[in-house]
């Protein structure tokens, strides 16, 4: 999906967020709170250090580039995570990234071949989850996707994928966008409405792993999941109708593509806008501390937004 700087992926996540921010009805920017949150955002911010459990540090570059993309490709199931077996002190999230490194640390990746006929159960194996889980079938699928696109398009080599961006994060997210793994666009009031989380997340995480530089990193937006959402909600800066507040504190499930799921994920990207227009932050940065600051016992005491989607 090769794309202008103006129809990017980026621009384009950004721009229908700013629309359904401004028409939303259940979900509303505090902006008058803006200026004091933006002041008690830190100057600089500086990703953690890499953790060996869930960070294939040590390998060589084409391993890396396919523990990103992989890893990027089954980062969804947050709504499930109630249901899944999680490792002691580790989120759901961590867990199945901690699942994944012992597996491309002990034999490597998967080569695309391989990966583009994967199934549940060798999922599942690899994560100690229960091969009929309804997340595990997900996973393979877009696994599955991944490994025929790699192997079809870029000869084999997953370092192909982020060569093929040309030194710019918002190319890479044009390209995975156009993998049905990575999939990611909502309808709102009669308009598509382009996240493209894990698209996006992946470009950031190959600039992590010093895979690629990125001049352009800065062009990224949030990463439109649901923690970002409650973090910015039990800071004041997202106000949400009360029914939608109830039902969200009841541990209701949301509909994915609902208008309340919808206007939770965009105002919260829309919002991360504001804040990086008001600080010296990109928006990917400012999620991060967001979503860093989200591990605090005071978000995770309260229920969070939840739906059970392939998007995050």
């Amino acid at each position: 999906m090769a794309a202008g700087a103006e129809d990017s992926v980026p621009e384009q996540v950004r721009a229908a967020c700013a629309w359904v921010a401004s028409r939303a009805r259940f979900v509303q920017i505090e902006e008058t709170e803006l200026p004091a949150y933006a002041a008690g955002m830190p100057s600089t911010a500086e990703p953690p250090p890499p953790d060996a459990a869930t960070d294939l540090v040590e390998a060589d570059g084409e391993t890396r580039a396919a523990f990103v993309i992989c890893l990027n490709a089954v980062n969804f199931g947050s709504g499930w995570w109630p249901t899944i077996r999680k490792r002691p002190g580790r989120s759901g999230y961590f867990t199945i990234a901690a699942g994944l490194t012992e597996r491309f640390r002990e034999r490597g990746p998967w080569p695309a071949a391989e990966l583009s006929v994967i199934g549940a159960a060798e999922i599942a194996a690899v994560l100690d989850q229960d091969p009929d889980h309804p997340l595990l079938v997900d996973f393979a699928a877009a696994l599955r996707d991944v490994g025929a696109h790699v192997e079809d398009e870029h000869g084999g080599r997953f370092a192909s994928v982020i060569e093929a961006a040309n030194g710019s994060a918002a190319a890479l997210a044009d390209l995975l966008a156009g993998w049905r793994a990575f999939a990611d666009v909502s309808t709102y009031d009669g308009r598509s409405v382009p996240f493209y989380k894990r698209a996006q997340i992946a470009a950031a995480d190959a600039a992590r792993a010093g895979l690629a530089f990125f001049a352009d990193l800065g062009r990224l937006t949030a990463f439109a999941d649901n923690l970002v959402p409650h973090v910015l909600r039990l800071d004041g800066v997202l106000s949400l109708d009360p029914d939608l507040e109830h039902r969200i504190e009841a541990g209701e499930l949301l509909e994915h593509g609902s208008p309340e799921e919808v206007e939770l994920r965009a105002c919260a990207v829309h919002a991360v806008e504001l804040l990086s227009n008001a600080t010296r932050l990109s928006p990917a940065a400012i999620d991060a501390a967001l979503w860093n600051r989200g591990a605090a016992e005071r978000y995770k005491s309260v229920p969070r937004p939840r739906s059970r989607n392939t998007a995050y």
